[in-house]
């Protein structure tokens, strides 16, 4: 495992602490969630995520919607390695895939299948999160499933997924309740962030402001710029 069935070895904000069912590890899902672009030059991709690492990513999401699957697994396995100790690692879509680099976990959406079914792929001692968009039943019925994370968004105008269906910050404090990691995502930039934690979100799902930077300096300076928020900002852990 890269590193999430035990705490990531670096200080992470504070946040809610959570037990697998199956294990007595504590997973921390916690401050900037780094989502890759489609970047077909792995020597590129997996210096742009050290990059985002050490800026202070936590959490790194593989995300390629257009790769072969030789491509995705050659991948997948370099940013494995490059997580390695330093940040949690997440495959998007495929538990096979995450099963096979023997990541830190899958995230599904809504098109890929039930969390139950991602679990026995990747194994009860992974992490299964999950996309709830802008649903709060959705979200209340997926952590009932077991799911270990919720994702909620698009907040802001995404580039990325330009039709996603839109979610009001709101939508973070109600899911409080669910006594889950939040996750946000869509158009999140260190100008908006702040509102987003603000209002309940235990991480930000990040690509553009990240990855649109050609070097990799600039790219530990978006990851910098946004990880410290999490610093002044965070909610009582668990609160409703």
């Amino acid at each position: 495992m890269c590193a999430a069935a035990t705490s990531v070895p670096r200080a992470l904000p504070a946040t809610i602490d959570f037990h697998h069912a199956s294990q007595d590890s504590v997973v921390r899902i916690a401050g900037l969630y780094a989502v890759t672009p489609d970047v077909d030059d792995t020597a590129l991709l997996v210096a742009k995520v050290t990059a985002a690492i050490s800026g202070g990513a936590t959490m790194v999401q593989y995300r390629h919607k257009s790769a072969a699957a030789s491509r995705k697994l050659e991948q997948a396995r370099a940013l494995a390695a490059a997580c390695s100790g330093r940040a949690i690692f997440i495959v998007n879509d495929d538990a096979a895939l995450a099963r096979a680099v023997v990541a830190d976990g899958v995230h599904v959406g809504e098109d890929d299948g039930a969390v139950t079914q991602a679990r026995v792929i990747v194994g009860a001692d992974r992490i299964v999160g999950v996309s709830c968009y802008n649903e709060l039943a959705r979200a209340r019925r997926l952590a009932a499933e077991g799911a270990d994370y919720l994702a909620f968004g698009s907040f802001y105008p995404s580039s990325v997924k330009p039709l996603a269906r839109r979610a009001a910050p709101s939508l973070l404090h109600d899911a409080r309740s669910l006594r889950l990691p939040l996750v946000a995502i869509g158009g999140i930039t260190a100008a908006n962030a702040g509102a987003l934690v603000h209002a309940g979100a235990d991480a930000v799902a990040v690509i553009s402001e990240l990855f649109d930077h050609d070097e990799p300096a600039a790219v530990t300076r978006a990851a910098a710029a946004i990880a410290s928020i999490f610093q002044s900002q965070r909610p009582p852990s668990g609160s409703p």
